[in-house]
């Protein structure tokens, strides 16, 4: 691994921090506010999500992803209910059993080629109602940008939102990386959120420059009764909440969020252009938001890791995944590729 200031290609959960938004931080740093949340830096926050997502929304700030995720499906959900998602959504992959053992509900999984459901995915899942024996549909998630790195459009987003609400269902977003995918689109958040039909929302802040915190918005705000209370249980509710809403407050301010996702998005499509010109690397998702994923050949993996760290997706396949940051520079980029070029000589000369 480089001896210098290292970013890698790993995630950008390991990222730092914005100057920004630490400068923010350390602002709210001075003397004592009220805790739990009763501070004028959580008002202030709360106003500033109001204006990008509606002044009727309701948002409660938590310290993790899988958290919000929880939260959200406990708030729309009885044990009885099951939820539909992605075979690759994170709350069926990446947060262990989470979501199912805090709800007590049953995922129900559908398999997609780019991380992406849709209604026709969806339709199969939704029969039993009323039927004492059969796990009750009752919220359809979805992720914005996908674990895959795809982005929904809004009209696929508001004919699922239609066709859950046909079935008195609610329509959850994990939006971990929901700047990258507004970016993308050149949309702002609400458009791709409250104005498609979302009902529930968890928004991501790690991933996009900030220290720690994820926020839940509620459009739907029927859903909120007994909130505060399920935070508390959840053991979400941080007494010096002024430091998470700091850093929220910056990030949906001088639009710092869309420059950071759009810088990371960037770097992502830096990426995959110079992975173009070499025939052993084929991408193998379409790049609409700060990742890139990619076939490639199985004993490149282990010399390119020990250089730069990345995870593999899909071992069977040898597909790999490399995600970029708000602070991944372009001589990171080319630097990874010089090393991968490297790497496949070395390969090439060893088979020979």
């Amino acid at each position: 691994m480089r001896g210098d200031i290292w970013r890698g290609l790993a995630s950008d959960n390991h990222a730092g921090v914005h100057p920004d938004i630490m400068q923010a931080m350390a602002a709210a740093n001075q003397g004592h506010a009220v805790a739990y949340g009763e501070d004028p830096y959580t008002a202030a926050a709360v106003d500033r999500f109001r204006q990008h997502f509606g002044d009727n929304v309701e948002v409660f700030f938590v310290y993790l992803g899988t958290a919000a995720n929880v939260l959200s499906l406990q708030a729309a959900t009885e044990p009885f209910n099951a939820i539909v998602c992605a075979d690759t959504a994170h709350i069926q992959v990446d947060e262990c059993g989470a979501p199912e053992r805090h709800s007590g509900c049953k995922l129900l999984s559908v398999a997609t080629s780019d991380g992406k459901l849709t209604c026709d995915g969806i339709r199969p899942h939704l029969h039993g109602f009323g039927f004492e024996h059969h796990a009750q549909p009752r919220v359809v998630s979805i992720t914005q940008a996908t674990e895959l790195g795809t982005v929904y459009q809004p009209e696929e987003i508001r004919a699922i939102a239609d066709l859950a609400h046909a079935h008195q269902m609610v329509l959850h977003m994990d939006g971990a990386r929901l700047a990258n995918a507004a970016v993308h689109l050149g949309a702002d958040l609400r458009r791709l959120t409250g104005d498609c039909g979302v009902d529930v929302l968890s928004f991501g802040g790690t991933k996009n420059g900030m220290m720690m915190g994820e926020a839940i918005v509620f459009f739907n705000t029927a859903l909120t009764r007994n909130f505060k209370y399920r935070r508390k249980q959840g053991m979400q509710l941080a007494s010096k909440m002024r430091f998470i809403a700091a850093q929220f407050d910056a990030l949906l301010s001088n639009d710092l969020w869309r420059r950071c996702a759009g810088h990371a998005n960037r770097m992502a499509g830096l990426l995959a252009d110079e992975l173009k010109a070499l025939p052993e690397i084929r991408i193998s998702q379409k790049v609409e938001a700060n990742g890139v994923f990619a076939m490639v050949p199985p004993q490149i993996i282990a010399p390119l890791q020990a250089i730069c760290p990345f995870y593999v997706w899909n071992e069977s396949t040898s597909e790999v995944r490399w995600m970029t940051s708000f602070d991944t520079t372009e001589e990171d980029v080319r630097r990874f590729v010089a090393d991968l070029k490297k790497v496949l000589l070395s390969c090439r000369s060893n088979a020979s």
